[in-house]
């Protein structure tokens, strides 16, 4: 078995879709336990809760996996959502303009530890 300090991360890399509107949710979950989380994020009402469940349940797979850890003892030590590259493409508009359209990616990582003893 594997000690209390273990976390374990999993991330999500070029994701289409803004960070801004990702850290959003992460704020919402961060710190809380694997199955509130997973509550919270099927019931919030936003397109990015999709990719974000889908990095907390590999998080949650990789804990028990790699590491040992079950699942209902799980809370999310770090959830972040770092910029990734962005898309940059072209709207043609009147008189021969052309009007940059931006379509960023991001990049989101979700850390899991098993919850300390003391707090049972």
């Amino acid at each position: 078995m594997a000690t209390d300090t273990t976390e374990v991360k999993a991330i999500a890399r070029y994701v289409r879709m803004s960070p801004y509107k990702v850290r959003r949710v992460l704020d919402q979950i961060r710190g809380r336990s694997y199955r509130e989380a997973l509550i919270l994020l099927e019931f919030m009402p936003y397109r990015s809760c999709e990719p974000v469940l889908k990095v907390l349940r590999s998080a949650a797979a990789n804990a028990e996996h790699n590491a040992g850890l079950d699942r209902t003892e799980l809370v999310i030590t770090q959830a972040y959502a770092d910029q990734g590259p962005v898309l940059k493409r072209f709207q043609p508009r009147a008189q021969g303009r052309a009007y940059q359209i931006r379509k960023p990616t991001c990049h989101i990582t979700v850390a899991v530890a098993a919850e300390p003893a003391a707090a049972k």
